[in-house]
Parts: C-alpha cells; structure tokens; sequence
C-alpha cells in the first residue's frame, strides 16, 4: 500500500506499515487529512486497509486510534433541474417509460414504490395512489397527477387483457405479500392484486412450477 505521503509524513516508518505502532499510524492517517487534503472515504480506506494489515494478515492490533484528525466529509449543494428541465426530459418518454416517470416527478414515488405498485393502489377514479411499505416501511396516500389520469386508465386497461389472456392459458398468478395466501388462495389470480407494471415475460416457479408476472417493468 503505498503512503502517498512522499516521506513527508511524521511517522519514521514510513513506508513500512507493518511496523508502525499506536503513534505512527495515527500520525500518517492524520497526515493524509491534514497535509495531504484527501478526501474522507479516501482516508476511511486507508484506515481499513490498515486494520486488515493488522488483525487479518499480521494477528495483531493496531492499537488505540481514536486520536486521529479525521477528513472532513464536504457538503455540496444538490443539482436540482428546473421545471422546464423537468418537462423536456419527460418529453422524449414514451410508453410505460414516461408513465413511470411521470409519476416519480408528479407525485414524489421513489423508483420502486412505483414498480412495485397493485392495481388496487392506482385509483384513477379517485385521483390517488397508495404508497405500500414506503420509506420507514410506511403506508402514504398521495396524488395522482391529472395529465396521466388518461395514459394510466389506459395503460391498467391493458394490463387487464394480458392478466385475462394470462388466465385464459392457466396462468396469471402474481407473488402475494407475506402469509396472504396462505389466508386467502385465490387472492394471487384476483384483479386487484395484479402488478400495476408487470413485466412482459412471465417467470416460473422452480418450487411449484406456477407461471406468472413479476413486478417492475418500465420498458
């Protein structure tokens, strides 16, 4: 491993780390923070790598290092891309890509809160999506946004056909939360529980050789 240090640092063992002591590499992880500037996971590596050395490779300890200036972690602001950046993007999607989209950016869904939808949490009637076992494995209600009120009715209408079709062949079964099916067996075929999303090629079950859908498909 080399120091990066160019013999400057204070520890007279440098370039020797299986030597060093307590002293020394406390001395050379402060030198990368406050001669060298490197970055804070940069010296966070270099202190793992250190440890391995010692307790994986040598069988011993390092010592006490809780002496070591550490790097500061540097804030930056975020890049946050206007409205009219927003609608260009949005504007060279199609299909189930720009649905997908739409509502990460019109109704705050993470990526896959929105992949992992029912049809049951897409209420266009009522304007509002069901966010299940969201951040903090919490339940939220949130908007549907009105533009997508139309390409998303029709988009579940045509979900619905392929779950009919998938049916039709003796499949069409979805993976059910937790014990559900245990409670309620038909509950996998039912409309409701269908992917709001599913993909376009059905999986198979090496334990029970059941065919269905899984979740996520934006493309």
């Amino acid at each position: 491993m080399s120091s990066g240090c160019g013999g400057s640092c204070a520890s007279t063992a440098c370039g020797r780390p299986g030597r060093w002591g307590q002293a020394e590499i406390n001395a050379f992880l402060t030198h990368l923070a406050v001669e060298e500037g490197v970055s804070a996971s940069s010296q966070t590596q270099a202190l793992s790598a250190l440890l391995f050395l010692y307790r994986h490779v040598l069988g011993t300890t390092p010592g006490d290092l809780t002496g070591v200036v550490r790097a500061r972690v540097r804030r930056r602001l975020p890049v946050v891309m206007t409205p009219a950046e927003v609608q260009r993007v949005l504007g060279h999607l199609e299909g189930i890509t720009a649905l997908v989209a739409g509502l990460l950016y019109g109704s705050g869904l993470r990526l896959m809160e929105a992949l992992r939808m029912r049809v049951q949490d897409l209420d266009v009637g009522q304007r509002q999506i069901t966010v299940r076992s969201g951040k903090g494995d919490k339940d939220r209600v949130t908007l549907m946004p009105e533009r997508l009120m139309e390409p998303l009715g029709a988009h579940l209408e045509g979900v619905r056909r392929l779950h009919t079709a998938d049916l039709a062949a003796g499949w069409g079964r979805v993976v059910l939360p937790q014990a559900l099916e245990r409670k309620y067996p038909n509950a996998a075929v039912e409309w409701r529980w269908q992917w709001g999303f599913p993909q376009t090629r059905r999986w198979r079950d090496p334990a029970t050789g059941r065919e269905g859908r899984a979740k996520g498909s934006a493309g």
